[in-house]
């Protein structure tokens, strides 16, 4: 991938950054890379992330796609990260006759009843993940969909693959069943798992050359210098940590390709878990380039000065030519094509925020293929750890989170590990409330 700043520079926008301020911040991104390249050499956790180019064992992720035997359809049962990184890969890189892919990734049960009624049970396969293998959701999603496949006559345990970590409930189901298994790398956060079997099955299933997929992450790791401005990931991470000290505590990711609206998504996820601590942080904001310009976009243009948009296109994308047409306030755009205006609606937004002083940055790929994509989602995930060591965050836990899960165990009659009440849930009880009521 390759990054624009320019649109961030104080000659431009409001908030922006100096030159001369980052050539000051270079210096503690080289301090920070060195930290980096010391977590990657020792495997400690999180910093392990950095390694799965070299480390995922493909062959593997092969062996368990290909004991699925031929399907229609594929459940994925995961929340968060466990789901995300290979919903991003399937819909940016499937080819469009591939398995069916639905994730489950929430338990709204009308939601989940919609899907499990629309899937051919017969010759749908699952893929259940959780490094625990006690995730609360991917549980209970995992015991509908159970009992989904057993009221339709389908033997779940025929094509399931589970995808856990080395001990836990899930260890112990596929060890019960002799289901083919997939192991969560020890030292991966979830959310940093995307090149990992975590997300890779479903890419697998659906044909996604995953060869190429690591290639171009391996490629972006070779980026990886002590330097902001030799590093296209360390650009991106040192400009967003410096634009949110100066205020643009809110980052808006706008993708122009359909097919990248899941990586709005993705990196949301990476961005807050992340970088969202000790009163830090930035807001991430999912948009897709052009529906966007059309709704959000005024805000980021005339609304508070605490937003920085990035922008994610590709140079190259297949194209289709617009119909001439006898309109004569529409003949501008005969004889141009559906790719040329996209480039045209990318090009004039980011003009538009430019020209009213509001940060922006490019993110540029070569085109959506897997190559780009995995250099992309290894490039934004070494952006995060760089932009998680500037601000003095650990980017590797997640401690606000937790405390919702040990509320959700305790309202649903769990107890902690010495068999007593979740302390959090007594404070769900104590609400303040203010009813307005009809």
């Amino acid at each position: 991938m390759d990054v624009d700043i320019g649109n961030a520079l104080t000659d431009v926008a409001s908030p922006g950054v100096s030159r001369d301020a980052l050539e000051r911040l270079d210096e503690r991104v080289a301090d920070a890379h060195e930290r980096i390249e010391t977590g990657r050499a020792e495997g400690e956790h999180g910093y392990a992330a950095l390694d799965l180019p070299e480390t995922t064992d493909l062959d593997e992720v092969y062996a368990a796609a290909a004991a699925l035997g031929e399907v229609d359809a594929l459940v994925t049962v995961g929340i968060g990260g466990s789901a995300l990184g290979a919903a991003t890969l399937v819909d940016a890189l499937a080819d469009p006759d591939a398995p069916e892919t639905v994730f489950l990734d929430n338990v709204d049960p009308a939601w989940v009843g919609r899907h499990l009624e629309s899937l051919p049970l017969e010759r749908t396969a699952i893929n259940v993940v959780s490094r625990s293998g006690t995730t609360a959701e991917t549980l209970a999603n995992f015991l509908v969909v159970r009992e989904a496949f057993e009221a339709a006559g389908a033997d779940w345990r025929e094509r399931t693959v589970v995808t856990t970590g080395e001990s836990g409930p899930l260890a112990d189901l596929a060890a019960r069943h002799d289901l083919p298994a997939l192991a969560v790398p020890p030292g991966v956060p979830g959310r940093f798992s995307a090149l990992s079997p975590v997300g890779l099955l479903a890419p697998a299933v659906c044909g996604v050359d995953l060869e190429a997929l690591l290639d171009g992450a391996h490629a972006e790791r070779e980026t990886l210098t002590g330097s902001l401005f030799e590093c296209p990931a360390y650009a991106y991470g040192a400009t967003s940590h410096a634009l949110a000290v100066r205020g643009a505590t809110v980052n808006a990711t706008m993708p122009y390709a359909e097919s990248l609206e899941t990586y709005a998504e993705w990196i949301a996820q990476l961005w807050a878990e992340s970088l969202g601590k000790d009163g830090l942080g930035q807001t991430p904001v999912r948009a897709m380039g052009v529906t966007d310009q059309h709704s959000q976009l005024q805000l980021y243009r005339a609304g508070p000065r605490n937003t920085m948009v990035t922008f994610l296109t590709a140079r190259e994308r297949p194209d289709r030519p617009i119909p001439d047409t006898d309109v004569a306030d529409l003949a501008y755009l005969g004889g141009a094509t559906l790719g040329e205006l996209l480039e045209a609606e990318f090009r004039a937004t980011e003009a538009s925020l430019a020209a009213a002083g509001r940060p922006n940055v490019r993110v540029e790929l070569e085109r959506v293929d897997a190559a780009s994509i995995g250099g992309v989602l290894y490039g934004m995930e070494a952006a995060c750890i760089l932009a998680g060591e500037l601000a003095g965050v650990d980017a590797f836990d997640q401690p606000a989170v937790e405390w919702a899960k040990q509320a959700t165990r305790g309202l649903l009659g769990g107890r902690d590990e010495s068999g007593g009440r979740f302390a959090e849930t007594d404070a769900v009880a104590e609400k303040t409330t203010l009813r307005v009521e009809r």
